[in-house]
């Protein structure tokens, strides 16, 4: 008896067997990428039905899709926070150059700038925030925005086609 048949009598559950699978086909691909004729035959050999290979296949690309979304989404509010930040900057810099000039101390700009602040902070906070249900509406409103202005913007694209030079 090999040594190898000796250690065949371990048994792993589905985790298990996905971990170290997905360590040895990491190791693999430092080699390259593997082609779709690879990926089937893979799939051959652990007894997965082409079928399933080719719907576990879309689910991977609908994840995908959904993640380029979410990352898309969380640059547009990051993009907005760095706008925000910088109006807060801008008005509050002159409002506290004005109250020094006028008042020669601070009277009245700090509860402006700490009001806003605290306004700042809480967006900065909701822009974080990639779980729960906010982030969730916040997502899908942003979304249904998004693909309204793809359409807006291709009947209006086709509607001045035929005047393009």
């Amino acid at each position: 008896m090999t040594v190898f048949e000796a250690k065949d009598t371990r048994s792993y559950n589905q985790e298990d067997i996905q971990q170290i699978l997905q360590i040895a086909i990491t190791r693999q691909a430092y080699q390259g990428e593997f082609s779709h004729s690879q990926l089937l035959e893979i799939a051959a050999e652990l007894e997965i039905s082409p079928e399933c290979l080719q719907a576990a296949e879309q689910e991977w690309l609908a994840q995908q899709g959904e993640s380029k979304k979410r990352q898309a989404f969380n640059t547009y509010r990051r993009h907005k926070l760095r706008q925000h930040f910088g109006k807060y900057a801008i008005v509050n810099s002159f409002l506290v150059a004005l109250d020094l000039i006028s008042a020669h101390h601070f009277s009245w700009s700090p509860y402006i700038l700490l009001v806003w602040g605290l306004g700042l902070g809480l967006n900065a906070w909701n822009t974080f925030q990639t779980q729960g249900e906010n982030y969730e509406r916040a997502f899908y409103q942003w979304y249904r925005r998004h693909q309204l202005r793809q359409s807006i913007n291709s009947v209006f694209n086709r509607f001045l086609k035929p005047w393009q030079p």
